[in-house]
């Protein structure tokens, strides 16, 4: 199909998005997600943008019409802890030059992402697993050159010439599963620490890749939250966050992910046409560090991430910021 026929299944995706909306009054972890390389106050390059709102379900209160399914999955704990979490997104890539038109053919593609997640979580006292199944599209139908030509219009920023080149239409899904374990220990009294290692695996046609990681946090309240969230590919926290013990907790943290890339369709190109696409890297790594403070039902977390090079011919890492805030009711 193509494009227009495919961005007429937008409408339909979003109305399905919106039957799978969280029950009135059903509480739990409201939260959004920013992230953009105008946080290291750089130019528009390669990832530039990303915006997930989300909301995750109370413990043990996972929603009637999911929770026969959610009991089937294998990271379902008998122990409790068990909760349903929903996600809406888009992510914009763009190559270094925004001012070129056609783009420099050796440089990222410009491409948008726009999808709705849902997944199901498991956490327990030493470790939470989670399952997520994403849904979405790819090209002029998700929306990124509308988005990112008003903001930038807004701001007075650059205005991006080549969004004609880039990816075609196509429909993305992702299937992920990850790990993580705590390892806590006191410092002295009131001064927690712990390590959070990961393992964590993605299957679709959007993006195909392995990535074992961790993440240190030294602070107080530790055992509320599993780290800050972010936008996937990276090292994820929880969506979710329990109140503190005493209405307040912080923490300092540093983690890094290393990722064994198969296939990542913003660089490899679009699966069933030719089109923009550039040699991608087979492994890919993510070090960040950042802030969270946890008062009463509110965290707030900013993370610092630096990302190294995805695709020959890059002529430098990347540097972006990831600010979340969630409330829990």
């Amino acid at each position: 199909m193509r494009g227009g026929r495919l961005a007429r299944l937008i409408p339909a995706a979003l109305a399905a998005l919106a039957g799978l909306a969280p029950p009135a009054g059903a509480g739990g972890t409201y939260g959004v997600v920013i992230e953009n390389d105008e946080f290291n106050g750089g130019d528009d390059r390669h990832y530039t943008s990303g915006e997930r709102l989300y909301w995750t379900s109370p413990a043990d209160r996972i929603p009637d019409w999911l929770s026969g399914i959610a009991r089937a999955l294998p990271v379902w704990s008998a122990e409790g802890g068990n909760r349903v979490s929903l996600s809406l997104g888009q992510s914009v890539f763009t190559p270094a030059d925004i001012t070129r038109d056609p783009p420099d053919p050796d440089d990222r593609p410009y491409a948008g992402w726009l999808y709705g997640s849902i997944g199901v979580s498991a956490a327990r006292p030493d470790s939470l697993e989670t399952l997520e199944l994403t849904l979405g599209m790819v090209g002029p139908a998700a929306l990124a050159e509308p988005v990112q030509t008003i903001a930038h219009r807004i701001t007075g920023a650059t205005h991006p010439r080549g969004w004609e080149h880039q990816l075609d239409n196509e429909p993305g899904l992702i299937l992920s599963y990850e790990r993580k374990w705590r390892l806590p220990a006191e410092l002295t009294p009131g001064l927690e620490l712990d390590a959070l290692p990961s393992a964590a695996a993605s299957l679709g046609n959007v993006l195909t890749e392995a990535a074992l990681g961790g993440m240190l946090r030294i602070g107080q309240g530790l055992a509320a939250d599993y780290g800050p969230p972010r936008v996937r590919p990276g090292l994820c926290g929880s969506d979710f966050a329990a109140r503190p013990a005493g209405g307040f907790g912080w923490y300092v943290f540093a983690g890094a992910e290393g990722r064994a890339v198969l296939h990542n369709l913003f660089l490899d190109g679009n699966s069933f046409r030719h089109g923009p696409s550039v040699d991608r890297k087979p492994f890919v790594a993510d070090l960040q560090a950042g802030l969270a403070l946890l008062i009463g039902d509110v965290r707030l977390t900013y993370t610092h991430v630096y990302r190294s090079h995805e695709f020959d011919g890059q002529s430098k890492p990347d540097w972006f910021g990831s600010l979340s805030l969630s409330v829990t009711f």
